[in-house]
C-alpha cells in the first residue's frame, strides 16, 4: 500500500499488470496516469529537464527543503511522490486540510528519533498555506536540527502565505500551467495506455479535438484527464465529431481564487489596461473576472477607484459615470448589470488620464504624517469673541469676494511650509483648463507682489 493511499485497493475492480501487479480501475483516470518516473513527466522542463538543478538533486538524493508553488493540476503532488519513490529517506505525506499541527508534531518527534538512528525523514505538506504562520513556526526547530526535510505544496504565493523564517530555510520552485500541446500529449497517452489508461474505451479524437479539450482544461493536467474520461464515458471507443464534442463538454471552470494571487493578478491586469487606455484588454480582463464569478460590486468599486486614481480631474465626469454604473449593477444584478461594467471600462479606458490629484493627496498625507502638527495661521482662525480678536485671531484675513477677481495673495499654509506645492495639474482633458487657471493665479500673485514692492 502506497503511503499516499488511505485505503487498500479493491481487488474486484482491478486489472492485472504485466509484472503481476494490479491497477485499481475504480480510481480516477488522473490518479491512475500519474507519472511513475521523472521521464514520464510532461511539462516543467525548467525544473525537471535534463541537467536542471532540481532534477539533479532528486536523482542524487540530495534534496533540501523546498516549496512547490503553482496552480492546481500542474504536478506538485506528483513531484512529491516521485521524490518519495527515489529517496532513501522515510517519506511521510500530510494534508494541511485533513491534519492538524498536533499530528505533525507527533511525526516530527518520531523524525527526531529516526535521525539519531542515522535515517532521514522527508515530510510532505500538501496545501501548506492552510497552516497559519504561527503553526508553520512549529517546523523550524526540526528543520534547523536536520530532523526533517520539508516539501510544501501550495497554490498561493509563498511570499504572502508562508512564514518568512520558513521561506529562508527552503527553496521555492514555481511550477507553470501546462501548455495546450502538453495537455494534448497527456490525453493521447491516456488514450493509448491499455493498462492504466482508457485502452479499448478510448474515444477516437483528432489532434485538433484534443487541443479543444486542452484549451478547456486551462493548463490543468487533472482537468484535462477528467475531460477525456468524460468523453470516453459518453462515447466509449466511438468516433467523436465536433458536434458530439460540443454537446458533451460543459462550460469550463476558469482557475480563479477570489482570495488568492490569481485574483490580484487579474485585478492588476484590468487596472493597468484601463490606465494604459487599452480598451480591448480592459474588456477582456473584466470579462475573465465576471465569467469566473467575481463579485460585481467588487468590480464596480475597483472601477470607481480607477476613475479617481488614474483619470481624476482630467475628466471629472469619469467619477460620475463610475458611481452611476455601480448603482446600475446594484439595481439590475446579473447578467444585465454586467453591461454597465463593460460600458464603464470602455469609458474609463478612452478618458484622458491624470494622476495629479492622486499624487497630491499622497504627498500631502506623507507630509502630515511626517511633520509636526503646525498651528493654523492666525489669519485663518475665526474670532467669535472679543478676547479672541484681541489675541490676534483673524488678523490679516483677506476675504476673496471683496476683490474683483476673487483672489488674494494671503498665505494659507503654516509658516514652516509656506509656498509648499502639492498639486501640479496636467494639460490633458478638462485638467488642462485647471492648468491654465493655475497659471493665471500664479501670474496674478506675482504681479501683486511686484505692486506691493
Amino acid at each position: 500500500m502506497n503511503l499516499f493511499d488511505q485505503f487498500p485497493p479493491d481487488e474486484s475492480a482491478s486489472r492485472t499488470m504485466p509484472d503481476g501487479a494490479s491497477e485499481d480501475l475504480s480510481r480516477p483516470l488522473a490518479e491512475r496516469m500519474r507519472p511513475r518516473m521523472l521521464d514520464e513527466c510532461i511539462g516543467q522542463q525548467h525544473l525537471l529537464g535534463e541537467g536542471m538543478p532540481l532534477r539533479r538533486q532528486i536523482e542524487s538524493d540530495r534534496l533540501g527543503s523546498i516549496i512547490l508553488w503553482g496552480p492546481p493540476g500542474v504536478g506538485k503532488t506528483t513531484l512529491a511522490r516521485l521524490i518519495a519513490s527515489s529517496s532513501k529517506a522515510d517519506f511521510i505525506p500530510f494534508s494541511a486540510v485533513l491534519s492538524g499541527i498536533k499530528e505533525v508534531k507527533e511525526v516530527m518527534a518520531e523524525a527526531e528519533r529516526t535521525r539519531r538512528l542515522g535515517r532521514r525523514t522527508v515530510l510532505f505538506i500538501d496545501e501548506i498555506h492552510r497552516f497559519n504562520k504561527a503553526q508553520q513556526d512549529a517546523f523550524l526547530p526540526y528543520m534547523e536540527r536536520g530532523d526533517i526535510i520539508l516539501i510544501g505544496a501550495t497554490t498561493e504565493n509563498p511570499s504572502f502565505e508562508i512564514n518568512a523564517a520558513l521561506l529562508s530555510r527552503s527553496r521555492v520552485h514555481r511550477l507553470e500551467a501546462l501548455g495546450d500541446e502538453d495537455l494534448a500529449k497527456l490525453m493521447r497517452r491516456a488514450m493509448d495506455d491499455a493498462e492504466r489508461g482508457l485502452g479499448a474505451n478510448a474515444p477516437q479524437l483528432s489532434n485538433e479535438q484534443l487541443l479543444v479539450l486542452a484549451r478547456q482544461a486551462n493548463g490543468d493536467a487533472r482537468a484535462a484527464l477528467n475531460l477525456i474520461d468524460t468523453v470516453a464515458s459518453a462515447m466509449p471507443g466511438e468516433m467523436v465529431t465536433d458536434d458530439d464534442l460540443t454537446r458533451i463538454l460543459q462550460q469550463r471552470n476558469l482557475y480563479y481564487d477570489k482570495k488568492g494571487e490569481e485574483h490580484y493578478n487579474l485585478v492588476s491586469a484590468l487596472h493597468k489596461s484601463v490606465r494604459s487606455s487599452q480598451v480591448d484588454a480592459a474588456i477582456y480582463w473584466l470579462t475573465r473576472m465576471m465569467e469566473a464569478g467575481e463579485d460585481r460590486m467588487y468590480l464596480a468599486r475597483r472601477l470607481v477607484r480607477m476613475a479617481i486614481e488614474d483619470i481624476g480631474l482630467a475628466d471629472p465626469r469619469a467619477m460620475e459615470q463610475a458611481i452611476a454604473a455601480m448603482r446600475t449593477v446594484h439595481f439590475l444584478g446579473i447578467p444585465e448589470g454586467d453591461q454597465a461594467l463593460v460600458q464603464l471600462a470602455i469609458y474609463l479606458s478612452y478618458a484622458p488620464k491624470s494622476d495629479a490629484s492622486y499624487r497630491a493627496a499622497n504627498q500631502a498625507r506623507a507630509d502630515v504624517r511626517a511633520m509636526p502638527a503646525y498651528p493654523v495661521p492666525m489669519a485663518l482662525r475665526n474670532a467669535p469673541t472679543r478676547s479672541m480678536k484681541e489675541w490676534g485671531y483673524g488678523q490679516g484675513y483677506e476675504h476673496a469676494h471683496t476683490n474683483p477677481d476673487a483672489l488674494t495673495d494671503m498665505e494659507c499654509l503654516p509658516d514652516a511650509i509656506e509656498g509648499k506645492r502639492y498639486y501640479y495639474p496636467s494639460k490633458r482633458g478638462m485638467e488642462g483648463r485647471l492648468f491654465e487657471r493655475a497659471e493665471e493665479i500664479a501670474a496674478w500673485r506675482e504681479q501683486r507682489k511686484k505692486d506691493r514692492e
